[in-house]
């Protein structure tokens, strides 16, 4: 139990930090706003894997409806609705545009994880055998 933990840390780390790193430095077509939007699920799952490392099978699928919850928010900005668009951090973390296209990135990212669990699954199960 305790390894899976580390394994999902250390990959919540790495894809904050790629987070991090293509909010800094990418501007591009691509990468920031595809990749950036499937990775996040995959952040979110992980970050909640920390914690529940067993249990909630359904993680991605509920994450994946969570991302999809604010992305309709966007639909009908929220941001605006509520009177908030004057704060810059509620609109960056809310944000301000819907496109279907965010909602097919996540449900990419949280497919990743399933794939993800897999793998860590049988990564820790193969060496609790050896």
């Amino acid at each position: 139990m305790k390894k899976k933990r580390l394994i999902y840390a250390a990959l919540f780390l790495l894809i904050l930090l790629s987070e991090i790193l293509i909010a800094l430095f990418v501007n591009d077509n691509f990468v920031r706003p595809y990749v950036g939007d499937m990775l996040v699920t995959v952040l979110i799952c992980s970050f909640f894997r920390v914690f529940i490392p067993k249990g909630a099978k359904l993680l991605p699928v509920y994450v994946f409806l969570f991302a999809a919850a604010v992305e309709v928010c966007q639909y009908f900005d929220i941001v605006k609705l509520f009177g908030l668009e004057g704060n810059r951090f509620i609109s960056v973390l809310l944000g301000r545009t819907f496109s279907l296209a965010d909602i097919l990135c996540y449900a990419v990212g949280c497919i990743l994880f399933f794939g993800v669990e897999k793998t860590v699954n049988y990564f820790v199960n193969s060496r609790k055998a050896m």
